[in-house]
């Protein structure tokens, strides 16, 4: 991963629709870390911010980097260099749906691929089963800068 990679992976955030003051049912049922935020006062994630960064997580693994699973990755970063036909959308399209559906605490519901200037824009609409809460990803992938999530 190049370090420009490295800086736009640090800069990622996934907004969220649901207001601070909310509170989750069962809220803090999943617990982890991340060392990709520097701007986090604490290292240790919970329930969404967990689940958003697995999948985000699983976007930077390409396709057969994963010794012990081969299968376990995205074919994006191999498809930006490739013609954008009907079958490579399709073949994005499974894809993605594969990577989010891996996460039994996730579901697609819809998946957008479109071309831009120099890569691929995909916006997921996903619900977060545990909570039903439905959100929007929308994830950018450039053939010059690597993962750019906006």
């Amino acid at each position: 991963m190049s370090n420009l990679e490295k800086q736009l992976y640090k800069q990622i955030n996934v907004p969220s629709k649901k207001r601070k003051n909310e509170s989750i049912p069962g809220s803090r049922t999943y617990r982890g870390i991340s060392t990709v935020n520097d701007g986090n006062s604490s290292k240790v994630l919970y329930d969404l911010a967990l689940i958003k960064q697995d999948i985000l997580n699983h976007f930077h693994i390409r396709q057969g980097e994963k010794l012990s699973d081969p299968e376990f990755g995205t074919i994006i970063w191999d498809a930006l260099f490739e013609p954008f036909t009907g079958d490579m959308k399709n073949a994005i399209i499974e894809n993605v749906s594969n990577i989010v559906n891996y996460d039994p605490r996730v579901k697609v519901n819809n998946i957008i691929v479109d071309q831009y200037e120099s890569g691929l824009q995909i916006e997921i609409s996903l619900t977060y089963l545990p909570y039903n809460i439905s959100e929007q990803m929308k994830l950018t992938f450039d053939q010059n800068n690597g993962f750019l999530n906006t």
